[in-house]
């Protein structure tokens, strides 16, 4: 956790902290897409790959934000 704090206090205070937010959201809504696109147009009985992609794409969602305000408070 404390590396992954670092990689968001560098981002933070770079001056690209807005296009990785928004690229991290971006794939993360993809995933989201990708998931429920599987779940739903193919005829898979094993769901793991469809909800393991929508798990990673809304924490790539969340994440990014919650991550950059942790590295500007402390």
């Amino acid at each position: 956790m404390d590396e992954a704090l670092e990689a968001a206090e560098l981002v933070a205070e770079s001056e690209l902290e807005g296009v990785v937010t928004w690229l991290l959201r971006v794939v993360g809504l993809l995933a989201v897409v990708a998931g429920v696109g599987l779940w739903l147009f193919t005829e898979m009985g094993f769901l793991v790959l469809p909800a393991l992609l929508i798990t990673v794409g809304l924490v790539l969602v969340v994440a990014p934000t919650v991550l950059l305000a942790l590295a500007q408070l402390g």
